[in-house]
């Protein structure tokens, strides 16, 4: 075992009990033990490296770290509904304001979840995200020691998004935390929910995040992950969703900070009838790192599946993306579609694009796309012609380019937030943002 698998797994032999009882842990610890962190010998990995970990001794983040409301504000604005924060992968109590949630819904803590709800937790927890063959979700179920849970009853509908804000401190040295989330939304409810991952500048960290989304017959699930770590972080972050019958789910993610990240979707359309939109915009510079992978499984009939993924990369950045969906033998009528766009800003970005399509049923309409290109030269000129400088003009078309994603983020607030977020990488780029 390299350095950083030894301490990872020896900081998971002392974690604490809570989620996950005694047995599961034993054997999510035996798995990763046995997988090893990912390597470029996977094929799912062979883009991207984790060879810089091997070196690293971590030691788990401390979930007491000082932080105050304002450095909260300052690292992810100001709370647009209920907000629940966790620092370094624990509930902080004090720095939450869970707001009001429709009647009979609940969010909070994972370790605290309420006794009236623990069948839930115990039905759905550990069950998507399987952690037999995937090593950060074996490490992560051996190591959470808490997370978020939210439940959203029969028909209930929540007004405001729900925030689930992780916060990550640096240390004196590399720290590690794995936060849990755990969704049930009941047949016929409706929610937005959002995933926000920031961390303040200091030393190195690993964030190992997943999450387990189930819906019921006929519910709405809006999901947002944004991903804004500091300079120094190693992020991964899952997300394992399963669909009932005429579900409506949607995801989207925006890739911002740290200097490698890697977001995992695998969406089940377990039901006839149900629609997936699995959606993402990343942004890397100087030697960043930015991976995106999916798996979408049409399982029944009928069901649609859209996936759009943009990704802008200057510099020496490296990007990734590796998209696959699946169509089952009984998913017969359905209807996929899948596009990678990338646009390159420097000679020395890279990009790794794979739309895959697997169909083992024959009445479907399917299909996929991937572009890489750079700014076109004829727009340029045209901007240009028109009094407008190159270097506003260059950061216009790039700002075109990713306001097609940043449109679709519904909340207004996170929708600010992340037009801001493109904006702040682009010379000029707040004064464009104010004219756009």
């Amino acid at each position: 075992m390299t350095r950083a698998e030894e301490t990872l797994a020896a900081a998971a032999e002392r974690a604490a009990a809570p989620p996950f009882g005694g047995e599961a842990r034993c054997a999510a610890l035996g798995r990763f033990v046995a997988l090893g962190l990912p390597t470029a010998r996977m094929e799912e990995w062979r883009h991207t490296s984790l060879s810089a970990l091997a070196p690293v001794s971590f030691a788990p983040a401390d979930p007491t770290a000082p932080l105050t409301p304002a450095a909260v504000e300052r690292l992810a604005g100001r709370a647009e509904g209920p907000r629940l924060v966790f620092v370094n992968g624990r509930y902080r109590e004090a720095l939450s304001s869970p707001g009001r949630l429709p009647a009979g819904a609940w969010a909070g803590s994972l370790a605290a979840a309420p006794a009236e709800r623990a069948d839930l937790v115990g039905a759905h927890l550990g069950r998507l995200a399987a952690f037999e063959s995937h090593a950060l979700a074996a490490l992560n179920t051996a190591s959470a020691e808490d997370g978020a849970f939210v439940h959203l009853p029969e028909g209930t509908a929540a007004a405001e998004p729900i925030e689930l804000l992780f916060v990550t401190v640096a240390g004196e040295g590399p720290a590690a935390s794995h936060p849990r989330v755990l969704v049930v939304a009941g047949p016929g409810s409706e929610a937005s929910l959002v995933e926000s991952y920031v961390g303040a500048a200091g030393g190195p960290t690993f964030t190992n995040a997943v999450t387990e989304a189930v819906l019921g017959e006929g519910a709405r699930l809006e999901h947002y992950r944004l991903q804004d770590e500091a300079a120094g972080a190693w992020h991964f972050g899952l997300l394992a969703s399963e669909q009932g019958k005429d579900s409506r789910f949607s995801t989207h993610a925006s890739s911002f900070g740290a200097a490698l990240s890697r977001s995992e979707v695998k969406a089940v359309l377990a039901g006839e009838g149900g629609e997936a939109r699995v959606n993402g915009l990343y942004m890397a510079a100087g030697s960043q790192v930015v991976d995106n992978h999916s798996v979408i499984e049409h399982a029944r009939p009928r069901c649609q599946s859209r996936e759009t993924f943009k990704g802008i990369l200057d510099g020496a950045a490296r990007g990734v993306f590796g998209g696959r969906i699946r169509v089952m033998p009984d998913a017969q009528k359905s209807d996929a579609y899948q596009l990678n766009s990338n646009l390159l800003l420097s000679d020395d970005a890279q990009v790794d694009t794979k739309p895959q399509l697997e169909i083992f049923a024959d009445d479907v309409k399917c299909g996929h796309g991937g572009t890489v290109g750079q700014l076109d030269e004829d727009a340029l000129f045209y901007l240009r012609s028109r009094g407008i400088d190159l270097e506003s003009a260059r950061s216009l078309l790039i700002y075109a380019f990713a306001s097609e994603m940043v449109g679709l983020v519904r909340p207004p607030g996170l929708r600010d937030r992340i037009a801001r977020l493109v904006a702040a990488r682009l010379p000029n780029g707040e004064k464009l943002r104010e004219v756009a």
